[in-house]
């Protein structure tokens, strides 16, 4: 690959032989305003054939155009052309002379083979488009949308005018229900008024004859004004427009895109459907929609940004909820519970926008973030530690990461920078800072954060923006909480993954303060494994090492019950009858019976504590602890003990055992009043189920079906 690097009119103090020597290649080559009069060097540059790697963001789109112009050079679909921002993340901070390993890092970083590709979520619009909201609101939206779009108008309340010339369909009513997504949205309302606006001619002669003046240019009566002359009807009688006996009519229709100009939006959730405007009574937002909402006709993909392993999930067993995080946290409620029909959960694709935080909470791995999944962005992740290291960077300072949103969080970054550039007192983002680029920060989450301190992160910082939505704030700070707690327990010290919060440029200099917190020691030799596409085998890689590079290592440490993906099962053996339904209702094999004796058996490291166990319990004899055990070193956790056993109860009429002292106990107690029960169906209960057989057929006084 060949990398050019742009000095920006000498504004950074780039050395190419040290990032040359860093990367291990005869490339970068540095040149000087290469957008303009070094343009001939990129254009020879896209004329070898080599894949290209620059190192300006601002100009991407004219090196882009550049490239198409040039004779000879490949096109993009053939050959892309990457791109990375080396000015802002650092050239332009004011340590930016100490920069060359974080320089080299992003560069290492960009040259990685682009992740595999994942599967696609299709739409298809026609165009079909429902605006809501007033008669004028509803009329002039229209007309911006109309020689482009099939507009439908459902017109909300009465109030305003409709113009006198019909340009499209005209509903009046409530709206009842609003479901789905670009190009497959479900509309019902509720249509109480006297006037049917569809066979409504707009003749005005209503208007002209209601005394009460209770009909507007809306061509709605106003049912409070109006005292039941009739005359309305009577002057209709032609076109029939007007029924007062009509009852309320539910009409259903389809529609490919929403235009919504009410006062409160049909759908509340932080990430509304694609295809679905929610505007009001905002101008700007009106102008933003009805652009967007223009081009909004053809088929379109996104990709399927999660990946889902039923046999994985802890949510539900026999209609029982365990674990829901998943479903607590999605802000496009795009995740539903499966647990009364086929178990687990359903995502659907269509309205998942790809943030990841149900990836990140999920305890068990059973979603997977896949755009990038976990092993190309643990690959990343290690390049950008690894190369800061041989670069030298790891003798100046420990490296700390910053993962920012590709959209709103790298904005706050290039202000940052760009502040740093003019601001005496704003010192830009350290050298020691590599900035990681994310399609949503709520998609990189405990395993890859544990993992980048193995591989020798001395801190993992997550900025926020308000892109994210408040369900991510809480989710990452609780898992930011079981991070830390698991460091600090190992005496790493200190908080070493922390959220990171900016709104815009009015919070540069706290965000500035915050980068520029003192470093601390990372582990003293760094990880070497690859990060897996299961979560939890990334999470032990991650933790087997932090154990084995910690200054201490006690037998357990306890974490947040909020969040916590392990922990311990405690049984209360004098309720416990060992029915083990307990063991069936277990997603995660943590427990299990013993096929020889009457046991329940536990394997911690397999415990997300989801709380299955404890729900389906029938003596409410289990409860949870949310801990990491490190006895024997952390070899404990990965062995079965026995957290219960007794006794097995034997057979009173052969011996053989067939179940426990307690369950059986229990069993007589419940059913000793029953009158099934008395005598020697009593003493049945206490035999195997061959002898109760043999019992039954050879006891003279039973009653038998040919007695009857």
């Amino acid at each position: 690959m060949k990398t050019l690097l742009c000095n920006c009119n000498r504004t950074m103090p780039l050395d190419g032989q040290a990032l040359s020597r860093a990367l291990g290649s005869d490339d970068p080559t540095v040149h000087t305003t290469l957008c303009r009069r070094g343009a001939p060097a990129f254009q020879h540059a896209a004329r070898s054939g080599d894949d290209l790697l620059v190192a300006c963001t601002q100009e991407s789109r004219l090196f882009l155009e550049l490239n198409d112009a040039t004779e000879g050079a490949a096109p993009v679909t053939e050959r892309p052309i990457r791109f990375v921002n080396i000015r802002e993340t650092g050239g332009w901070s004011k340590d930016a002379a100490a920069a060359t390993p974080k320089i080299a890092a992003l560069l290492a970083a960009a040259q990685l083979p682009d992740p595999e590709p994942v599967p696609t979520v299709s739409y298809r619009s026609v165009g079909r488009c429902l605006v809501i909201g007033p008669a004028e609101a509803a009329e002039g939206a229209a007309d911006l949308l109309a020689d482009k779009l099939d507009v439908t108008l459902l017109v909300e309340g009465r109030g305003g005018g409709l113009p006198q010339r019909r340009e499209c369909a005209v509903h009046a009513g409530r709206l009842l229900r609003l479901t789905g997504w670009l190009g497959a949205f479900e509309a019902t309302w509720e249509s109480g008024n006297p006037i049917d606006l569809d066979l409504c001619t707009r003749c005005n002669a209503c208007i002209e004859a209601c005394p009460e003046g209770a009909i507007d240019f809306s061509y709605q009566i106003d049912l409070e004004a109006c005292r039941s002359h009739r005359d309305c009807v009577r002057v209709c009688e032609a076109a029939g427009a007007i029924d007062f006996q009509r009852e309320a009519q539910t009409v259903t229709e389809a529609f490919d895109l929403v235009l919504d100009l009410g006062a409160q939006a049909r759908f509340t959730m932080h990430q509304p459907p694609q295809g679905y405007f929610h505007v009001g009574g905002d101008s700007s937002k009106l102008l933003q929609a009805v652009v967007q909402l223009r081009e909004l006709i053809g088929e379109f993909e996104k990709p399927k940004f999660f990946q889902y392993k039923q046999k994985l999930c802890a949510h539900s067993r026999n209609e029982k909820v365990g674990c829901d995080a998943c479903i607590e946290v999605c802000s496009a409620r795009a995740i539903e519970s499966q647990a009364a029909t086929t178990g687990g959960i359903r995502v659907e694709p269509h309205l998942c926008v790809g943030c990841g935080a149900c990836t990140t909470v999920c305890p068990s791995g059973a979603l997977g973030y896949a755009y990038p999944n976990t092993v190309d962005q643990g690959r990343r992740l290690r390049t950008l530690l690894s190369t800061y290291a041989k670069a030298g960077g790891a003798a100046q300072a420990p490296a700390a990461l910053l993962i920012h949103s590709e959209k709103a969080g790298a904005r706050v970054i290039e202000d940052l920078g760009r502040a740093a550039r003019t601001d005496a007192a704003i010192r830009g983002v350290p050298a020691r800072v590599l900035p990681v680029a994310a399609w949503h920060t709520a998609s990189i989450g405990l395993d890859l954060w544990l993992a980048a301190i193995a591989y020798g992160a001395s801190d993992v910082w997550v900025l926020l923006t308000q892109e994210e939505a408040p369900e991510y704030h809480e989710a990452l700070a609780q898992q930011a909480a079981v991070a830390n707690a698991i460091l600090e327990g190992l005496g790493y010290g200190g908080e070493r993954v922390r959220l990171l919060r900016a709104r815009d440029a009015r919070d540069l200099a706290a965000l500035d303060a915050e980068l520029h917190r003192p470093a601390r020691a990372a582990v003293r030799q760094a990880a070497g494994f690859a990060t897996q596409s299961d979560k939890r085998s990334t999470l032990e890689l991650a933790i087997d090492h932090l154990v084995a590079q910690a200054p201490q290592v006690p037998e357990a440490i306890a974490l947040p019950a909020a969040g916590a993906p392990f922990g311990a099962v405690r049984v209360d053996t004098e309720r416990c009858t060992l029915c083990l339904s307990c063991v069936g209702a277990c997603p995660e094999s943590a427990l299990a019976d013993n096929p020889e004796r009457p046991q329940l058996r536990f394997i911690e490291k397999n415990c997300v504590q989801c709380g299955l166990c404890e729900t389906t319990c029938p003596e409410q004899a289990i409860t949870l602890q949310p801990r990491l055990w490190l006895a024997e070193g952390g070899r404990a956790r990965k062995l079965p003990r026995v957290l219960h056993e007794v006794e097995p109860y034997r057979c009173v009429r052969c011996g053989k055992p067939f179940g426990t002292l307690k369950a059986v106990e229990v069993m007589i107690g419940k059913l000793a009043g029953h009158a099934a029960f008395q005598g020697a169906a009593l003493e049945r209960l206490r035999m195997c189920g061959d002898c109760r057989v043999v019992d039954i057929y050879t006891n003279p006084n039973e009653v038998r079906i040919t007695d009857l």
